[in-house]
């Protein structure tokens, strides 16, 4: 019985991903009238506290240098109004729910909320591969094809294809993130768990390429993390290559203690990564790096809401510790603004396992961004409110995901992870790297000591 049950749920949604359609030429006409090129509503909002996109952010920052530290272009700005547990009944509508448990549980958590900036851009390239995109790409079983270069579903039908849209988001080619990643203890400690240097190439962005030649390994993003610190991890390091194909992402460990490569079996979903020590799943990175196929997706709406957005702000200070509080970011180093997101849920499809069979995020519309997330466990307890903090990035040009966490409102316990804010580089370019680099023999020489 239970097998069937099963098998008619996956045959259920394999026939739901099926009839979602890619969009038709009139509506991707849209994103070169009313929608921005990457499918934001170009227009403003009633009251002009969310303003008309006007081509994103592309001027360099004053004092900005290639490959070093970054500086806030919004810096001489104050807040309009402050959020806070004392007046939260006013600003509820504005509020995700996890939000809303942090302003209650914690007196001392606050937002400040400035000035809404649209900085959303990205290259040429990006917006014509998006506008191709639009009417070619689709979903089949939780797996997209059709899609190369640009955002998949700049017109999404389906809870899915905003997923894959935050999954596939414009960050650039080849980067490097130089990172410190903190646990966060209930009684206000701040352990550091990684200290260390990722390599990361998006292959699915490489301009010269093409949707044809993308499709013959369909691997879409690559990461090598090595392990300077703490001492007792030092050496140590992670290779991942994901693919469109979730079931085909493979990733492999190598561990100082025992001097060899370790192929992990089950690279995905709820299983704790090594990147961070083992504190966070793999499918909580970035607020959301899974796998489609383990729930049902459903697009709850739009709605404007209070998110982290332009925080050039937390990359200013030379120290972590000025931005670690008891479960959460120091408040003086985070912007809020008010954006318009998508809102999708994701309840545990019929056979699978999760420790959170339930969950919410919130995807900025013009980049797509997710960048809050809500988890309930098996209780129906509301139990992790998940974080991702942006930065603007001229030099792409793009406003991406920088810092990212989650504050476990049961325990009490938080995560803070690829922190730049004390590195001399925060998030340089670089030039392609060999697709060599991201493999399990090039690691073994980088991690070994």
């Amino acid at each position: 019985m239970k097998h069937s049950i099963s098998t008619l749920a996956a045959l259920a949604a394999l026939a739901t991903s099926a009839l979602a359609s890619a969009a038709t030429p009139e509506e991707a006409a849209k994103l070169k009238t009313e929608l921005t090129p990457l499918g934001g509503e170009k227009t403003g909002n009633k009251d002009g506290s969310i303003p008309a996109w006007t081509g994103g952010y592309t001027t360099p920052i004053a004092g900005d240098k290639a490959g070093g530290r970054r500086g806030d272009p919004f810096k001489d700005e104050k807040p309009l109004y402050v959020v806070s547990g004392k007046n939260i009944d006013q600003y509820a509508a504005l509020l995700s729910d996890g939000t809303k448990a942090m302003l209650k549980k914690y007196p001392d958590y606050r937002l400040d909320v400035y000035q809404t900036h649209r900085t959303a851009a990205a290259p040429q390239w990006v917006y014509d591969n998006t506008f191709k995109n639009a009417t070619r790409a689709k979903m089949t079983a939780d797996v997209v094809s059709g899609a190369f270069g640009g955002i998949p579903f700049p017109i999404p039908k389906t809870g899915a294809e905003v997923m894959w849209n935050h999954v596939l988001r414009w960050r650039g080619t080849s980067w490097q993130v130089p990172l410190n990643q903190y646990q966060l203890t209930a009684d206000g400690k701040a352990v550091l768990t990684t200290a260390g240097v990722a390599d990361e190439q998006m292959p699915y962005y490489f301009p010269e390429s093409s949707l044809e030649q993308f499709s013959k390994t369909n691997e879409q993003w690559l990461i090598r993390l090595i392990n300077s610190g703490p001492p007792i991890r030092a050496g140590e390091a992670i290779v991942g290559r994901n693919s469109i194909d979730a079931s085909k992402d493979q990733a492999w460990v190598y561990l100082t203690g025992q001097r060899r490569v370790r192929k992990l079996p089950n690279p995905c979903c709820d299983t704790p990564t090594p990147s961070t020590a083992g504190v966070m799943s793999f499918d909580e990175l970035s607020t959301w790096t899974g796998r489609t196929d383990r729930f049902d997706w459903k697009i709850v709406g739009k709605q404007e809401l209070l998110i982290p957005y332009n925080g050039n702000k937390l990359l200013q200070p030379k120290t972590d510790a000025e931005l670690l509080g008891k479960a959460y970011l120091n408040p003086d180093h985070v912007r809020w603004e008010k954006h318009r997101v998508w809102v999708v849920e994701a309840t545990l499809r019929a056979g699978q396992r999760h420790q959170a069979p339930k969950s919410r995020y919130y995807c900025d519309e013009d980049t797509w961004n997710c960048v809050l997330g809500d988890r309930w466990d098996a209780n129906g307890q509301l139990w992790k409110t998940l974080w991702s903090q942006t930065f603007v990035a001229p030099d792409l040009p793009g406003t991406v995901i920088g810092a990212f966490g989650y504050t476990d409102l049961i325990s009490g316990t938080a995560f803070v992870g690829d922190l730049s804010t004390a590195k001399a580089a925060q998030y340089p370019l670089k030039p392609r790297y060999q697709d060599s680099v991201f493999t399990p023999d090039a690691m073994t020489g980088e991690g070994a000591r």
